[in-house]
């Protein structure tokens, strides 16, 4: 299928690994100008490697977590059809742990990056009458994990911010919309979910079958989720295909969450 994305210009945050790399590596191949941030200009170059096999990639050495690190990325790619904000943090602590730097630390990562950018994007998206912006929140913003509350409040925010704008493009060639991805397989999530179980000396797969036992139960699929299954969902609403969604939260979770939301 053409999904219609050649030489639209994109953004996606939070690219030179995992969800970001397979959703920065699906857009340039049907034809987008990728441009890629990262704070380790290594990882980017590593990135920008495999993207470039795919397509047109540009990277720019930019922490959007920062006010500094987002005019940066402004100033390099100052116009986008489209914006993927992906960077996030997570990590499990027990609630009477988490500190007010955690809480702060968090919300500033997950939720202030993508709303910097998009003050920045979405004004420029609604003056050219086209345009796409993606927040890549969780499952977690619907069902609360116990073990990180504070990474839950943060997807929360994320579907605030989205439904926000997306009632300001009444009428335009502009969507807004969330993306709620299920775990998904990267080195990070297989650490966490070491870090979790019981059996942590168990093999991959078994603690995986653990996990999804235990602390994932409502899990229809019982698997991790293949970066690439989300990107595909991702490429489609930012492409001119899926205009008729917008100020959706798009679950994308292996059924997770129950009820419809």
């Amino acid at each position: 299928m053409d999904l219609k994305l050649t030489g639209k210009t994109a953004i996606v945050t939070g690219a030179t690994a995992g969800i970001g790399l397979a959703i920065a590596q699906r857009l340039a191949a049907e034809g987008a100008i990728v441009t890629i941030s990262g704070r380790s200009q290594d990882k980017l170059d590593a990135a920008a490697q495999t993207i470039a096999a795919h397509g047109t990639v540009h990277t720019v050495l930019a922490d959007p977590a920062t006010a500094e690190g987002a005019a940066k990325l402004i100033a390099a790619a100052p116009d986008a059809d489209i914006l993927i904000n992906n960077l996030g943090i997570y990590e499990a602590k027990v609630f009477t742990d988490i500190t007010d730097e955690d809480w702060h630390h968090l919300f500033e990562v997950n939720v202030v990056s993508g709303a910097r950018l998009a003050r920045h994007y979405f004004p420029r998206m609604l003056a050219n009458n086209w345009g796409r912006v993606i927040f890549i929140a969780s499952e977690s913003a619907l069902v609360i994990p116990q073990e990180m509350i504070h990474y839950g409040m943060t997807k929360t925010a994320q579907l605030a911010i989205a439904r926000g704008l997306a009632e300001q493009t009444r009428g335009t060639g502009v969507t807004v919309n969330s993306v709620l991805p299920g775990p998904t397989r990267s080195e990070g999530i297989v650490e966490f979910i070491r870090s979790v179980v019981d059996n942590k000396d168990a093999p991959e797969a078994e603690r995986e079958a653990e996990f999804f036992t235990k602390m994932r139960p409502l899990s229809l699929i019982r698997r991790l989720i293949e970066a690439d299954e989300i990107a595909a969902h991702v490429a489609l609403l930012a492409s001119p295909l899926g205009a008729i969604t917008n100020g959706a939260s798009i679950r994308v979770e292996g059924g997770i969450v129950p009820t419809i939301a």
